[in-house]
This record gives C-alpha cells, structure tokens and sequence, in this order.
C-alpha cells in the first residue's frame, strides 16, 4: 500500500502575506456589514415615513436609477457591473420587505 504524499510545509513569508490579505479582507467585511447596518437604519426611516404618509412601499422609477447609477460606479472601480446590479437588487428587495412591514405594522 503506498503512503499518502506528505503535504508540504507552509513558507513562512507566503503564510504571513496570506494572513495580512486576509486579515484585509476580515476588516473590508467589517466595514461592508457596517455600512450596511447604517444603510437598512436609514431605509428604516424611510419605511417609516412612507407609512406614515400612505407612500407605495417601491418606488421603481428610484430603483431603476439607482441601479443605472450603481452600475456606472461599479465599472469605474472595475467591478462586474452585472454583479453590482445583482448585489443591489438583493438589497433593494430586502428594504422594500422592510417597507411592506412597516405599512402593515402602521
């Protein structure tokens, strides 16, 4: 029966820059869950509002703008526009739950 490949020992120096890139990322995370937790405070209020003022709980026409706006940011930075469009959606979908819940709670 032959013995199975021992896995090499891990460079020292390729360990430490993986760590750093991943201790970047760990704090990009942070920062993105953040951002969002301030983002749906504010969307909150804005549900609120809507509520309060018999406001639809979307608003397709600001969607679609913010979408196109999004869009042109993402190519800027270089990211795939179609996965900033995806990212955006998923959020968008989320706030207008959080609307919907608000019209009915009001």
């Amino acid at each position: 029966m032959a013995e199975p490949h021992p896995i090499p020992a891990p460079n020292a120096a390729a360990d430490a820059t993986l760590a750093s890139y991943r201790a970047s990322i760990d704090n990009i995370d942070a920062a993105l869950i953040h951002m969002l937790a301030e983002r749906f405070r504010i969307t909150k209020a804005v549900g609120a509002h809507k509520a309060a003022n018999t406001l639809p709980a979307s608003d397709p026409g600001r969607e679609e703008r913010q979408i196109a706006r999004l869009r042109k940011l993402a190519e800027d930075a270089q990211l795939d526009p179609d996965f900033g469009e995806k990212f955006l959606r998923f959020i968008i979908d989320e706030v207008i739950r959080h609307h919907e819940q608000a019209k009915q709670a009001g």
